[in-house]
């Protein structure tokens, strides 16, 4: 009778054991779920890092709204040109959308300083200057000054002759610092639209127009009868695709998609359609 009862008792403890166990273990399974919760939050993590330096889908592009025979608005009141052609290659060939807007030249640069817009392209030269502001892709075209007079004006024939003229050019562009740093006596008058500054030049309010040689070029072939290009070509400079600072990726994407549209001929083709020939 002793030992059945002592049995029993030895199987009630070891029942009372287990239970206590299973009820231990049960215990530490909450720790097993947060860290499974953990894990998670490390994996969400994880694909935060992912996704930074990843494109966007669309990116405001900003350009101007009268530099022929970059960007102009057609006879149906669309927006083409060299430079939106392009912008419209590079973004299909990256892999993005694009919101086009149109703005004066002057107010490019600060919108992409406030982020306004993410790319501008408007035949932006590459300068020291800007690069403390703004990022740029690499160079899409090579362009310089021109001067344009009147084709009865036999007095300019070149820079020198420019000292002491009033001379046209666009606001906030490289030609209106070039005249003001190199061009003795010459008074800048700087136009926020280009028609008003070959307009100054055809009615006699400004001597001269001193201005990126494609355009003044472009203008005297198509539009305007009464000017001449004289002199040289002045400051060589490359145009660049400005890009809001801080996006390393979009700077690389583009870098990208333009070398890959020289490479298959795309950008030959753009060139060749808006300037008659291909690049040099």
């Amino acid at each position: 009778m002793r030992n059945r009862k002592w049995k029993l008792g030895l199987t009630l403890f070891i029942t009372l054991a287990m239970v206590l166990f299973l009820a231990a273990c049960g215990g530490n399974e909450p720790s097993s779920g947060d860290d499974a919760d953990t894990s998670g939050e490390g994996n969400s993590s994880e694909e935060t890092s992912a996704s930074e330096g990843e494109l966007e889908d669309t990116y405001t592009v900003v350009s101007d709204t009268s530099f022929v025979p970059f960007e102009f608005q057609d006879e149906n009141g669309e927006y083409t040109g060299f430079d939106i052609e392009l912008i419209h290659a590079i973004a299909e060939e990256a892999g993005f959308e694009i919101d086009l807007e149109t703005t004066n030249f002057d107010g490019i640069i600060p919108g992409l300083q406030t982020g306004q817009f993410d790319i501008a392209i408007a035949g932006i030269s590459i300068t020291e200057e800007r690069k403390q502001v703004i990022d740029y892709s690499d160079p899409y075209y090579e362009s310089g000054l021109a001067i344009g007079v009147a084709v009865d004006n036999d007095e300019i024939n070149g820079l020198e002759d420019l000292e002491g003229k009033t001379v046209a050019t666009r606001l906030g562009s490289t030609s209106a610092a070039f005249i003001k740093e190199n061009i003795e006596g010459a008074k800048p008058n700087e136009y926020e639209q280009l028609d008003q500054a070959y307009l100054a030049v055809e009615n006699g309010s400004a001597d001269a127009i001193l201005y990126d040689a494609p355009n003044v070029n472009y203008y005297i072939k198509t539009t305007g009868d009464n000017l001449k290009v004289v002199g040289d070509l002045y400051q060589a400079e490359d145009y660049g695709i400005a890009i809001t600072k801080g996006k390393e990726e979009l700077v690389t994407a583009i870098n990208d998609a333009l070398a890959e549209l020289r490479e298959n001929g795309t950008y030959d083709e753009i060139y060749k359609k808006w300037f008659g020939t291909k690049p040099e």
